[in-house]
């Protein structure tokens, strides 16, 4: 009975003052001044506890027949008094722990939606960068027809027209499957194999398993655009490129190579032009250190290009 009277009393009295309290559901960013606050409210506890709780107590042994004894009410109300500071207080540091906690909480969800808005917003303005870049080689390489080739030129139009439907399909996306990307790099292949005919050829390496992994949207078309540039234009005899896919523990592995190119000493570990360097800050942005790209040259002639993004399906 004095147990649970107590507890009753106590539990009421609190839910009774955080409901009247505007202040108790404020996180407690000024401790001293949030405890200061709580303190305020110890008189209120020691005018309600001790006559309800002995009201209780009086009532029940009452209905039952029988006659509560304690000692003189100033004794009683001291130690009570005493006694529910004890408990007040350690309830008021717990509340205290849990709204700060749960201010910790809400302030770190406000920097990761800042964040997410931030890298979103990079992420769109790079996608926006790369659509005109992309375009601008494009229609040089039809110009370069329209002289020579204008029935080429006009085929290769048609295959443009198509490409830049998958690259505006994929601008709007931060990422996409690596069917998608091939889809894309695919059309873009053959308007430049039109542009270099019997220059150039390429092989298709990629398992089946990697086609629905994902990978930041318009990523495969600058490796291949980054070949063409620097080396298929500046050679006149064949250039074999290879593109290959596959999984690796925990990552897919997506490499571009030719058996031509080679690569300055001061652009190993910085890639050249526009494409790769876009390329390397939207990795950056969607995967941090998880995903690299590094471009190397194995033998003495020959650049690779290879993008290792963890596998996301």
């Amino acid at each position: 009975m004095w147990e649970t009277s107590s507890a009753l009393v106590a539990t009421f009295l609190l839910l009774a003052k955080r409901r009247l309290d505007p202040h108790s559901s404020t996180p407690a960013t000024s401790p001293w001044r949030w405890f200061a606050w709580q303190a305020r409210w110890l008189p209120f506890y020691w005018i309600a506890f001790v006559p309800l709780v002995f009201g209780i107590r009086h009532g029940v042994y009452a209905l039952a027949g029988a006659q509560y004894g304690h000692g003189p009410w100033s004794e009683v109300f001291v130690y009570e008094s005493m006694k529910l500071t004890v408990f007040i207080g350690l309830f008021t540091v717990i509340a205290f722990g849990l709204a700060s906690y749960r201010e910790l909480l809400e302030t770190r969800v406000r920097a990761e939606r800042a964040n997410a808005l931030l890298r979103d917003a990079q992420l769109a303005r790079l996608a926006q960068q790369m659509q005109p870049h992309f375009l601008f080689n494009a229609l040089n390489t039809i110009s370069s027809l329209m002289h020579s080739h204008p029935a080429r030129a006009e085929a290769t139009l048609v295959d443009l027209a198509g490409v830049l439907r998958a690259t505006l399909a994929l601008g709007e996306r931060h990422q996409a499957t690596l069917s998608d990307e091939l889809h894309l790099a695919r059309g873009y292949a053959a308007v430049m194999a039109a542009r270099f005919e019997d220059r150039v050829s390429i092989d298709w390496q990629v398992d089946e398993d990697t086609l629905p992994l994902m990978l930041p949207a318009v990523s495969l078309q600058p490796l291949l655009e980054n070949v063409f540039k620097h080396t298929v234009e500046r050679r006149r005899g064949p250039t074999r490129i290879r593109v290959s896919a596959r999984r690796v523990p925990g990552a897919l592995l997506l490499r571009v190579e030719d058996d031509a190119g080679v690569l300055a000493p001061a652009v190993l570990n910085n890639g050249p032009g526009i494409g790769l360097s876009n390329l390397r800050q939207r990795l950056a942005s969607l995967y941090g250190d998880a995903a690299q790209l590094t471009l190397s040259q194995p033998g003495a002639t020959g650049v690779r290009a290879e993008l290792r993004i963890p596998c996301v399906s």
